[in-house]
């Protein structure tokens, strides 16, 4: 649905992912996605480019991760990331601080792995 003239336009500025340290969080992320830190303070950091949508890492203090597969902590938001080599891609990551949990539902297709802060997201063909 287009809008008219009258509406106000409206963007997306960041996907913010709660977190115990942002900064360790930003770092992760900026290397694993190639994207500058651009905003930084003790609460919060944000990573890319000027123009495009950024990642955001907010501190919270009693911040409890994510326990995917199982919903007893349910995962609110997770990334997709786009890959050209699932297994190169992977090892990058990890090397990066990611880890992989036991639970993989399409391997061969598409992998899950766990952020810094225990958020899961996907590496996709």
């Amino acid at each position: 649905m287009r809008s008219s003239r009258s509406d106000p336009a409206v963007r997306l500025l960041a996907v913010t992912l709660d977190c115990p340290d942002p900064a360790a969080l930003a770092r992760f992320y900026s290397g694993a996605l190639d994207l500058p830190i651009t905003v930084s303070t003790p609460g919060f950091v944000l990573v890319g480019r000027e123009g495009s949508p950024g990642l955001g890492f907010y501190r919270v203090d009693d911040y409890r991760p994510p326990t995917w597969p199982d919903s007893a902590v349910p995962k609110q938001v997770h990334l997709d990331l786009g890959v050209d080599d699932l297994d190169a891609a992977q090892a990058r990551l990890l090397a990066l601080g990611a880890v992989e949990p036991e639970v993989q539902p399409l391997p061969h297709k598409r992998r899950v792995l766990l952020d810094p802060a225990g958020h899961p997201f996907c590496i996709t063909l």
